[in-house]
């Protein structure tokens, strides 16, 4: 069973607020948190529940302990939801087909886990308050939307002062873990004629770029800083002529068995074998474009499975 302990804070209501949720399972302890300039108090309780949802794999049963009658209620006796419909939209998709039990905390009441949630929650109302909101926090707001506009995670590669630092991952179970990602490299009709007539000057294109990818995965620590060296068992590259898109689709697929995943290795091996197709390429077609270089899925891990496309 896996237990998250949430807590929302707001000062002025509406005003600066803060959330924070602790993901306890298997003996080990995940804090989430973030904050918001200007909310309110139950959208910070909404946004600590669906934060702390969203990191654990939809097959794990859980308990969120909570000491907001508004978020526990309205799940468990459908108290009306004259507000924060966004939220609880967001809610209902992640609690659709779990097994989830929501759990009534009294507040300060000297449980350790909800006392500690609250305090993380107040501070970081206070932060955004006095502008004191970590690099992260104001990184994130940058970049979200709907609740992820007022919030974030803690990002793992920043120590408390904020310098960069490389994940301990020292005390993870090593599993296996595998992920794919995708690229598109984008071409006239008359080079992706060439590539597979096999009339490049340079030589055999899929060939010479399938072994770059390879390479690439296998040297990703040496080009991504932070990124932990892996036993990597396999590295697939595919590369498939696409006449319809006018280019060439790109997969490449990494295995491991190890205590971190190889999302980074995967991405980099579409990457250097769509700049290899490039450089190939590129005497007769300067106007080639790499494209949609992403994360298909990734499986294994404490975080589970993220399938992003089929």
């Amino acid at each position: 069973m896996i237990d998250i302990y949430t807590d929302g804070s707001c000062l002025g209501n509406p005003g600066p607020g803060g959330w924070a949720a602790i993901v306890v399972a298997d003996g080990n302890k995940r804090i989430l948190s973030g904050s918001a300039s200007r909310t309110t108090n139950n959208r910070m309780e909404l946004a600590a529940a669906i934060e702390g949802l969203e990191v654990i794999p939809k097959d794990k049963a859980l308990t969120i302990h909570s000491d907001s009658r508004y978020l526990v209620n309205t799940m468990t006796q459908n108290w009306k939801r004259r507000a924060n419909t966004d939220l609880w939209d967001r809610l209902d998709s992640l609690v659709a087909g779990r097994s989830v039990r929501w759990k009534w905390v009294k507040g300060h009441a000297g449980h350790p886990l909800n006392e500690e949630a609250d305090r993380i929650a107040n501070r970081e109302a206070e932060g955004v308050s006095s502008g004191r909101a970590s690099a992260a926090s104001k990184a994130s707001k940058s970049t979200k939307s709907s609740v992820h506009a007022a919030s974030r995670k803690e990002l793992t590669h920043l120590d408390a002062q904020g310098r960069a630092q490389m994940v301990d991952v020292g005390d993870k179970a090593i599993t296996r873990r595998e992920a794919v990602a995708r690229g598109f490299v984008a071409m006239k009709p008359e080079t992706l004629t060439l590539i597979t007539g096999g009339k490049v000057e340079k030589g055999d294109v899929f060939a010479t770029a399938r072994l770059a990818g390879i390479m690439a995965a296998k040297q990703t620590p040496q080009l991504i800083p932070l990124c932990h060296p892996l036993p990597i068992s396999r590295v697939t590259v595919e590369l498939t002529p696409n006449s319809d898109q006018g280019g060439v689709s790109i997969e490449a697929s990494v295995r491991t068995e190890g205590k971190t995943g190889v999302e980074m290795e995967a991405l980099t091996a579409v990457t250097v074998a769509a700049l290899t197709v490039y450089d190939m390429c590129k005497a007769v077609d300067r106007g080639m474009r790499i494209e949609s270089v992403r994360l298909a899925k990734k499986t294994g891990g404490q975080s589970g499975d993220i399938v992003l496309e089929e």
